[in-house]
C-alpha cells in the first residue's frame, strides 16, 4: 500500500517535474552540465522517498573518463549511479527507454546514447558514439548485461562495453551494485526499503589491447563483478557445470 498509494505517485510526479525542468534547461546547456545535475538531483530524490541509503566502497576509484561497467539487477541501479559517481557521465541504454514520455525525452536531449542492436552494423555505430563521449573526456556507463536480470544473478556479459573501452584506450572501471534487486526486482512496482552498497573494484587499464582482446578483458571484467557482488549480496553464485568427462 505505501508503494502503490505513495512512493510510486511521489516518484511519477517527481519525474515528470525534473523531466520537464530538464527539457527547459536542455535548450540553454551546451555541454549536459546542467541535466546531468538534474538526473543526479532526480536520483537522490527517489533514493530518499524510497528510503534506500547507498553505502560507496572504494569511492576514491571513481575517476574518468573510463568505462563504468556495473552489473544491472534493478531499475534502482541508475539512480544509484547517479547520485553516487561523481564525474559527468553517459549510459548507454536500450533504445525503447528513449520511448517513455520524460525519461526517454531527458535521455535524448542529454547526449545519453541510444543503442540499436537491429544489425551488427547499427551496434557498432552506436558503439563508435560511445568512443567519442570517452575521447572528449567525458565517462560512459554500460551495464554489460544488456538489461536487468529477472533472477538477481549476474547474466551473460556482452563485448560491447570493451569493444567501446578498447577503441578508446580508457580503463574499465567494475561496479556492483548490491541490494537493489531486493528493493525492486523485475516486473513489479512493490518497492521494500533496504540500504544498498556499491563497491567499486580497481580499474582494469586496456592501454596497448586490441579488440582481439575483447572477450578476456570482458571475463575479467565479469569475474571482478561476480567477486565484488556475491560476497556480500544474499543473493547465491549460480553453482558451476560439472565439466564434461
Amino acid at each position: 500500500l505505501r508503494s502503490y498509494f505513495f512512493t510510486d505517485l511521489v516518484i511519477f510526479v517527481w519525474t515528470a517535474i525534473c523531466g520537464a525542468i530538464s527539457l527547459t534547461g536542455s535548450f540553454f546547456d551546451r555541454d549536459g552540465s546542467f541535466q546531468h545535475a538534474m538526473a543526479r538531483l532526480w536520483s537522490r530524490g527517489i533514493l530518499g522517498v524510497s528510503f534506500t541509503p547507498v553505502t560507496v566502497e572504494h569511492r576514491e576509484r571513481l575517476q574518468g573518463p573510463c568505462v563504468v561497467a556495473a552489473n544491472h539487477i534493478s531499475a534502482f541501479d541508475i539512480p544509484v549511479l547517479y547520485t553516487e559517481v561523481p564525474m559527468q557521465f553517459r549510459i548507454v541504454a536500450n533504445k525503447p527507454l528513449f520511448k517513455i514520455p520524460f525519461v526517454g525525452w531527458h535521455l535524448r536531449r542529454s547526449g545519453q546514447i541510444s543503442i540499436d542492436r537491429s544489425t551488427m552494423k547499427t551496434t557498432i555505430k552506436t558503439l563508435h558514439v560511445a568512443v567519442d563521449d570517452l575521447k572528449q573526456g567525458l565517462s560512459v556507463v554500460i551495464f554489460p548485461e544488456g538489461g536487468r536480470s529477472p533472477s538477481g544473478r549476474i547474466d551473460k556479459f556482452m563485448n560491447g562495453a570493451f569493444y567501446v573501452a578498447i577503441k578508446a584506450q580508457a580503463p574499465v572501471l567494475p561496479v556492483a551494485i548490491v541490494g537493489t534487486y531486493e528493493v525492486l526486482p523485475m516486473n513489479t512496482f512493490h518497492i521494500m526499503p533496504r540500504p544498498l552498497l556499491m563497491r567499486v573494484g580497481e580499474p582494469i587499464p586496456t592501454a596497448g589491447l586490441t579488440l582481439r582482446d575483447v572477450d578476456s578483458l570482458a571475463d575479467r571484467a565479469k569475474a571482478v563483478i561476480e567477486e565484488l557482488y556475491y560476497e556480500k549480496s544474499v543473493v547465491t553464485r549460480p553453482a558451476k557445470l560439472a565439466e564434461p568427462v
